[in-house]
């Protein structure tokens, strides 16, 4: 700004600290000692006072305002723009600024004043930080997803007796994952609801899902951890079913309950799987599909599982602890 241009012509500077006040910029002048000349639109969280003929220690923190100072000291020497970034606290947090210091020249080139212009940037930086907050978290996620798929891998070999087997297999169970994942991404990382989850598996297998599901008990909104551990282990129950049991028949259903038990502190849930099956095709030879539903998926959610296969019943029970799920 032109303090000169400004001064001599009062309609223009009139115009100038409308045009401030209406677009939020600060505009600080301070003589060549650094007191404030005449400020506009000063921030709250600077002063709430007049800051006429004060210095920057006058009326902001130490810290601040030694940066500060020491900016527009060399802008006054070199007679150079100077810029910075400073923040203030702040009844809702700091807040930050953006600071340009310009020199007002004498004809001779010499500064005469230094003019500080401010700039609110907070809702920038939260973004800026909500963003790197969130890409810290897909970052952490996607390496324990890549963590799961590379226990199915490992898992699914070791349970598959051709390359043809392991690539069906495994891509169904990577398919199970990205369906899991889906819910889970839809809901902001926050997590699945278990019905959702269910007939979401289901429905890859049965052209009814949700009648050949039902559910008894809660409706608990799992974590994301646990959505895909669970959603892996209603997969392998799924196919399972498909092949041997009450999805095999078009008049099947399988009953899946979520109880809340009371354990000496918190509530925990006990998730149940129960179907009528025809014959039991493992031969008592464990598979992955029996692996992961007794020890991966429980072993991930730090519960514990049991898999019963009695005359024509199979009955899957699953212990969730409290800090993987909420009731809504």
């Amino acid at each position: 700004m032109d303090l000169q241009l400004a001064s001599s012509n009062p309609e223009i500077g009139r115009s100038l600290l409308h045009a401030l006040r209406n677009t939020g910029i600060s505009v600080l002048c301070q003589d060549r000692d650094l007191r404030v000349l005449w400020s506009q639109n000063i921030p709250a969280a600077w002063s709430q006072t007049d800051v006429s003929g004060k210095t920057d220690h006058e009326f902001l923190p130490a810290q601040q305002a030694d940066r500060l100072q020491t900016a527009k000291r060399a802008v006054i020497a070199t007679g150079q723009p100077e810029s910075l970034e400073i923040s203030l606290p702040d009844r809702e947090g700091a807040r930050w600024f953006a600071i340009w210091i310009d020199p007002d020249k004498f004809p001779n080139g010499t500064a005469q004043a230094v003019v500080t212009t401010a700039v609110d940037i907070t809702e920038q930086k939260r973004r800026e930080q909500t963003l790197r907050n969130l890409l810290r978290e897909v970052s952490h996620r996607s390496k324990n997803l890549l963590a799961i798929i590379q226990g199915i891998a490992a898992q699914t070999g070791r349970h598959s007796d051709t390359i043809e087997i392991f690539l069906a297999r495994f891509r169904g169970r990577l398919q199970s994952l990205a369906s899991s994942q889906d819910l889970v991404t839809s809901s902001n990382w926050r997590g699945a609801g278990l019905r959702e989850l269910v007939v979401g598996q289901v429905s890859r297998y049965s052209a009814k899902p949700r009648d050949s599901v039902r559910f008894e008990g809660e409706n608990p909104y799992l974590n994301p951890n646990a959505a895909l551990h669970i959603g892996l282990a209603m997969h392998e129950l799924a196919v399972n079913s498909v092949s041997y049991g009450a999805l095999a028949r078009p008049d099947g259903f399988v009953t899946v309950a979520a109880h809340l038990i009371a354990p000496p502190e918190n509530m925990d849930l006990n998730l149940s799987w129960s179907e009528k099956i025809a014959i039991n095709g493992n031969n008592g030879k464990k598979r992955f599909g029996s692996v992961a539903l007794e020890r991966v998926v429980p072993a991930s959610l730090n519960g514990t599982a049991t898999l019963e296969i009695s005359g024509d019943r199979l009955d899957y029970r699953l212990l969730v602890p409290h800090g993987s799920f909420e009731i809504e």
